[in-house]
C-alpha cells in the first residue's frame, strides 16, 4: 500500500437534539475526518471522537487537530508499508494522544481492507451479519420527560437502555422508568460524577431498580473506589475512562474493579487495540462492548464491525443513524432492525459511502497532505 495523499476536514454536523451527560450539553458534534489515499486511487476514511472541550478526556478537537498535523501524518508519510500495525508501532513513541492516533489507525484499516476487497468486518474476523444494540439516553429537563423519551426509544424497537446519570439526578428518574418499563434492561453511565464515598448509595438504588450495569461512577484512576462497588454487586461495574491500554486493564483486573469493559476505539487508540483488550478481558471473564461516541456514519461503520467480532458479546451503544442526526455524511444510513440490531455491511471496507456533497455542506475547513 502506497499513500499518496492525506485529508483532513473539520465537520459541524447537528444533533437531532441536545444530549446531555454529566460533562454538559451537546447541540451539534464537532469532528475531524481522515481520508487516505494510495497511489491507485483507493480511498479509506477514519473519524477522530475528540470533542470541541477536553470534558472527556484530555484530547480536544483542536489538540487532535495539531497532534494530526504536526506529528503523525509526517510520520505515516515516513512509513515504507503504511499499514494499521506499523503505524500504531511507529506512533507509539508519542505519549497519549489516542483519539489523534485512532483517527489515522482506523482510516488504514479502512483502506486495507477496501485494497483486498473485503468488508472491514471481515477482515477483523467478524462473523455476525447484525449487532444487537442499545440506546444511550441523556439527562432530561424533567423526569415525565424522561420517561416519554425512554417509550419512544421502546416503541422504535430498542431492547436495552442507559441512562445518563449525575448526582442529585439518579434514584428518582432511573426509580421512575423502572416503575414504567419492569421488564425493560436498564444500564446507567455516570461519566465519572460520583465522589468515591458514594459507592454504598449507588448500591442502594441500583439495586432496587433492578439495574444491569452501572459505568463509571468515579474518576478513572478510582480504581480501589471501583473495586468495593463491584464487590458482591447485583449488577456489573463498567469501566470506560479508566481503560485506555493494556496496562489499566491489567490494574483493573488485578483489583477485581471491572465486571464489564466498554471499548471505544478512540479512547484506546484503534481498532487493533481495541479487540485486544477485548480478548485478554474475555480471558479473564469479563463481557466487553463497543462504546459509542456521538460517530457520523464514518465512525459508527468501524464500531460496528468492531461489534460484529468474537470477543463482544453485550449489547452495544450503536444506534441508528437518525438517533443522533437527520442528515449524516454517509450512504446507506444505519437502521434499527429486528431483536434491536443493526445490520453489519458487507460492501469492501466500512462499507458505506461518503457522501462528498454532504460532508461539504457541513464542513468547516479541509486541508491535504501529499506525500
Amino acid at each position: 500500500m502506497r499513500l499518496a495523499s492525506v485529508r483532513l476536514d473539520e465537520v459541524d454536523l447537528p444533533l437531532v437534539e441536545p444530549f446531555e451527560t454529566s460533562f454538559g450539553v451537546e447541540h451539534q458534534r464537532r469532528f475531524l475526518l481522515v481520508r487516505a489515499e494510495t497511489k491507485d486511487g483507493e480511498v479509506g476514511w477514519g473519524e477522530c471522537a475528540a470533542a470541541v472541550d477536553p470534558l472527556y478526556s484530555s484530547e480536544s478537537v483542536a489538540t487532535a487537530r495539531w497532534m494530526i498535523v504536526e506529528r503523525l501524518i509526517p510520520l505515516l508519510f515516513r512509513l515504507r508499508d503504511p499499514t494499521p500495525e506499523a503505524f500504531s508501532q511507529a506512533a507509539g513513541r508519542f505519549r497519549g494522544h489516542r483519539m489523534a492516533k485512532a483517527a489515522l489507525e482506523i482510516a488504514l484499516q479502512d483502506l486495507r481492507a477496501r485494497t483486498l476487497g473485503r468488508s472491514l468486518s471481515k477482515a477483523l474476523g467478524g462473523h455476525r451479519s447484525r449487532i444487537r444494540v442499545g440506546v444511550s439516553v441523556g439527562i432530561q429537563p424533567s423526569v415525565p420527560k424522561l420517561v416519554d423519551r425512554v417509550g419512544r426509544y421502546l416503541e422504535a424497537g430498542y431492547g436495552r437502555v442507559k441512562l445518563k446519570v449525575r448526582p442529585g439526578w439518579d434514584a428518582r428518574p432511573v426509580g421512575a422508568v423502572r416503575r414504567e418499563y419492569p421488564d425493560l434492561e436498564l444500564w446507567v453511565d455516570a461519566n465519572q460524577a460520583y465522589p468515591i464515598g458514594a459507592g454504598d448509595r449507588i448500591r442502594a438504588w441500583a439495586e432496587k431498580y433492578g439495574v444491569a450495569q452501572v459505568e463509571q461512577p468515579f474518576a478513572e484512576r478510582a480504581v480501589r473506589a471501583h473495586a468495593e462497588l463491584a464487590r458482591g454487586a447485583r449488577f456489573r461495574v463498567c469501566l470506560d475512562e479508566s481503560i485506555v491500554d493494556g496496562p489499566s486493564l491489567e490494574d483493573a483486573l488485578g483489583a477485581r474493579a471491572v465486571t464489564s469493559l466498554n471499548v471505544k476505539v478512540a479512547r484506546v487508540g484503534g481498532l487493533g487495540v481495541g479487540i485486544s483488550l477485548a480478548r485478554h478481558a474475555a480471558r479473564n471473564g469479563v463481557p466487553s462492548w463497543v462504546g459509542g461516541m456521538l460517530e457520523s456514519g464514518v465512525g459508527r461503520a468501524h464500531n460496528v464491525a468492531l461489534a460484529s467480532t468474537p470477543p463482544f458479546v453485550l449489547s452495544s451503544d450503536l444506534s441508528a443513524s437518525d438517533r443522533y442526526y437527520r442528515e449524516d455524511i454517509t450512504d446507506p444510513p444505519f437502521v434499527l432492525g429486528p431483536g434491536s440490531t443493526l445490520a453489519v455491511p458487507r460492501g469492501p471496507g466500512i462499507g458505506v459511502e461518503v457522501m462528498e456533497r454532504t460532508l461539504r455542506k457541513h464542513r468547516r475547513s479541509s486541508r491535504t497532505f501529499r506525500q
